[in-house]
């Protein structure tokens, strides 16, 4: 066979450089596909945690979205229906937190048992009730939100998504994770003339509240809000609602982040309705 001479070689592959550079398709020279490393902190900043044990039952209307499902938090049936729909939970004492796990996401996962969903599928919801304990009853046997248990009683379109409907309680595995939300930071206004009461929902990121103070849009001085119940902060002063008001918060949890909305509530804002600003923590 008769071999090629060495400069007809280079000349070939001089040319093959030139077709390749020249933007022909790339199928005779597939370039190698670059890297994506996953973050290991998700864009809102607030870092996933590590699997928990608890266990999970289900509670309430089957359509799992009334207002009973965000009652001890402060969620109405419209807060539920429009942000949430039926990715709730109920928390057991340790994980409510006095009302600081409102807002706060989890994923959950059916483990060890004979009616989880094959394969195990996680869920994610959002604590926005209070699953009291029942004294009259043993931990282990109906008292499944005394403390110190840790229990997620959900609304019953997600317990489906973990286990069969007849399990009636089953052990699961969770863990905190970012909360994944659309738009800013809603606030419902309610209170009277000398005191402002929020509703604050829809947080991003950690989801919950440590700390809150509001201002009128013409002033430089910020007024603090206590936390009233739930996911509601009130300040006690007197506000003209001709001047809009900007919303300072701060998450609950560590790492803590700080965001000012500060379109939070317009000029000639009224009491009950509910504004969004345009920021969250993203």
């Amino acid at each position: 066979m008769a071999r090629i001479p060495a400069i007809v070689a280079v000349v070939l592959m001089a040319a093959a450089a030139q077709l390749a550079s020249a933007g022909f398709p790339n199928q005779y020279w597939p370039a190698p596909e670059p890297a994506r490393p996953s973050p290991s902190v998700p864009s809102t900043g607030f870092p996933t945690s590590g699997w928990d044990d608890a266990h999970a039952t289900f509670y309430g209307d089957e359509s799992g979205c009334t207002g009973e499902f965000g009652g001890a938090c402060g969620y109405s049936t419209e807060n539920i229906q429009s942000i949430y729909s039926t990715n709730t939970a109920a928390l057991s004492t340790p994980l409510f937190a006095d009302g600081l796990g409102c807002g706060r996401c989890y994923q959950i996962r059916c483990v060890v048992s004979k009616f989880c969903v094959p394969g195990s599928p996680t869920i994610t919801i959002t604590g926005t009730n209070l699953c009291p304990p029942n004294w009259y009853k043993p931990s282990d046997n109906g008292g499944w939100c005394n403390p110190p248990r840790k229990h997620f009683d959900l609304a019953p379109p997600q317990f489906y998504k973990l286990a069969e409907r007849r399990a009636g309680i089953v052990p699961v595995q969770f863990r905190r994770v970012p909360c994944q939300r659309s738009g800013g930071v809603r606030f419902y206004v309610t209170g009277n003339n000398y005191w402002l009461l929020l509703h604050i929902m829809n947080l991003g990121g950690g989801g919950d509240i440590s700390d809150v103070s509001v201002r009128p849009a013409d002033s430089r001085s910020w007024i603090p809000a206590s936390q009233n119940w739930g996911i509601t902060y009130q300040a006690f002063t007197e506000l003209d609602r001709s001047v809009g008001l900007i919303v300072k918060i701060t998450t609950g949890t560590s790492p803590q982040k700080t965001i000012v909305c500060w379109d939070a509530i317009p000029a000639w804002w009224a009491q009950g309705l509910t504004y969004q600003g345009s920021n969250n923590f993203w």
